[in-house]
């Protein structure tokens, strides 16, 4: 008995070691102690049978911690078992002592935890008088920018006033055409239209509804325009009784023939449009033609107008002549002013507000920007360079040579000046130089300055730098701006000016570019004029 209770309890104590090796769960750490604010990596991993199905939690609790990354689910296969690891990067923005709690994995709908962790996280001393302390940097204001929202603004004015270009030309000949129908008499606009109504070859009943409704609105129309007679909203019987009526009190000399004619035209026209008769070709023809004879007799048949009516109808016609006429100018400039607007947008759209607007209005240095420009050699050392106009030179008691375009008034203001002095001097400012070159700078400064002191400016601001021109030379350039009395102005207007020193042995040369600071194209005309720069030092 004892050995059989042993055996069991043997079985069973093998089966619960089994049972806790076939599901191996653990967790890890890189460490257990972290400083605040520093990632700490947690991975779980199980050993299970490739049959048993695993679930992990989706949204797994760390307690205080936060997640700042997970990652997909590993799955490596070990002989008859799957090793599942998952692996999650943790954070902690408060120093203590924590614990990371159990996790809980999902095994054939059964649920394992695995152990918890403690974790030490350390404070992090910051010393805040060693370390330097800045202000507060104030707003940054930023323009918004509206191109996108103009372009859609352009686009859509433009499609706009296309539209109604189209809608009013078509009205405008809709117009037109009524216009040029009530110049011509009734007669004449009868005899035309059933004219081009004999061409038509009606085979479908529709077609022939729309032949005859034609041809009957065509007699109609001229009865009532010419016998003055109610035509067109009267029924063919009652149009057939008017008639006779007028002849019979002889107002009319119509022949009764003719009546009888009509008649029997407007009949067959009834027959077609109400009853769906469908006639042969030719009987369409001929009645087309009896037509033409009934409003050939008619005509005959109307007594002579006097020459007052004669005269009042002249006047009528030459009313709609001019009505037509002056629409016709209306038109033309309606149409013309659309054109322009929408080029005007167009341009706009893909060119930019003031390109094209100061074009327009004649921009003074846009139009030194957009003219052609000349190319020329100047002084000794030659020097070519490009500008919008030629420099021209002036007079000086030294030996100074000045090329000069325009002057401080003007838009903009160029020259170039050749400072090469005589030998003595030239020695003596080359040993000054050379000794201090700092000096020579200051010295060019300060030349400057008295320049344009004495031209009248003020408020003078200076910076320097060297800069590399597209030749490969490098030059001294000073820059800055000073407000300057302009003759057309009752105020100051600041100005910038560019100052370009090319330095040789025996001397220097100025390029002076002058222009108001509000100038929108004062830079661009600067900008190409020094990269127009070429320098010739032998000849």
């Amino acid at each position: 008995m004892n050995k059989i209770v042993s055996f069991f309890f043997s079985f069973f104590l093998f089966f619960l070691i089994s049972a806790q090796e076939e599901n191996k769960l653990s967790v890890t750490v890189d460490t257990t102690k972290i400083r605040l604010g520093e990632m700490l990596n947690y991975n779980i991993e199980l050993v299970t049978d490739t049959v048993n199905f695993v679930e992990f939690e989706k949204k797994p609790f760390f307690s205080s911690f936060e997640i700042i990354d997970e990652k997909e689910i590993e799955t490596i296969r070990i002989k008859s078992k799957n090793k599942f690891i998952k692996k999650y990067s943790l954070i902690q923005f408060d120093s203590g002592s924590f614990i990371i709690p159990k996790q809980k994995v999902i095994i054939n709908n059964k649920i394992k935890f695995s152990d918890s962790i403690p974790i030490y996280v350390a404070n992090v001393k910051v010393d805040t008088l060693k370390q330097k302390l800045y202000d507060i940097k104030p707003l940054a204001y930023v323009n918004k920018s509206y191109e996108k929202l103009i372009k859609r603004i352009l686009f859509g004015s433009i499609i706009l006033l296309i539209i109604i270009g189209f809608l009013f030309t078509y009205f405008y000949k809709k117009r037109r055409k009524k216009l040029l129908e009530k110049e011509i008499l009734p007669f004449d606009r009868a005899i035309n239209e059933l004219k081009l109504l004999e061409e038509e070859k009606p085979k479908l009943q529709n077609e022939f509804k729309d032949f005859y409704s034609k041809l009957t609105d065509i007699v109609r129309r001229y009865i009532e325009d010419e016998v003055k007679l109610d035509a067109l909203e009267s029924t063919s019987q009652e149009l057939i009784l008017k008639l006779e009526k007028l002849i019979d009190k002889g107002n009319l000399d119509l022949e009764k023939e003719t009546v009888k004619n009509l008649k029997r035209v407007l009949e067959n026209a009834d027959l077609v449009k109400f009853a769906k008769l469908t006639p042969e070709t030719n009987v369409a023809t001929n009645d087309c033609k009896v037509v033409e004879v009934v409003v050939l007799k008619t005509k005959e048949a109307l007594p002579e107008p006097s020459e007052e009516e004669l005269l009042k109808k002249q006047e009528y016609l030459d009313f709609l002549a001019k009505k037509r006429r002056k629409e016709k100018t209306i038109w033309g400039l309606s149409l013309t002013l659309i054109i322009s607007i929408i080029t005007l947008l167009s341009s706009i759209a893909i060119y930019g507000y003031y390109p094209v607007i100061d074009t327009l209005t004649g921009y003074p240095t846009k139009k030194l920007y957009s003219s052609k420009w000349f190319k020329s050699q100047y002084g000794v050392p030659p020097v070519i360079i490009e500008t919008p106009e030629v420099l021209v030179r002036k007079e000086s008691k030294d030996k100074t040579q000045i090329f000069e375009y325009g002057d401080f008034s003007k838009s903009i203001y160029i020259s170039l000046e050749f400072d090469f002095l005589s030998n003595s001097i030239k020695k003596n400012n080359s040993t000054s130089e050379d000794s201090n070159e700092d000096q020579k700078g200051q010295k060019y400064i300060d030349n400057i300055i008295s320049n344009f002191e004495l031209k009248g400016a003020v408020n003078i601001l200076i910076k320097n730098e060297k800069i590399r021109l597209k030749s490969g030379s490098s030059v001294d350039k000073i820059f800055g701006t000073f407000d300057y009395p302009k003759s057309k102005e009752s105020e100051m207007v600041r100005c910038n000016f560019t100052n370009l020193i090319l330095v040789y042995e025996n001397g220097t040369i100025n390029l002076r570019i002058v222009y108001k600071k509000e100038d929108r194209y004062g830079s661009l005309i600067e900008e190409k004029i020094i990269n127009s720069i070429e320098l010739i030092k032998e000849l």
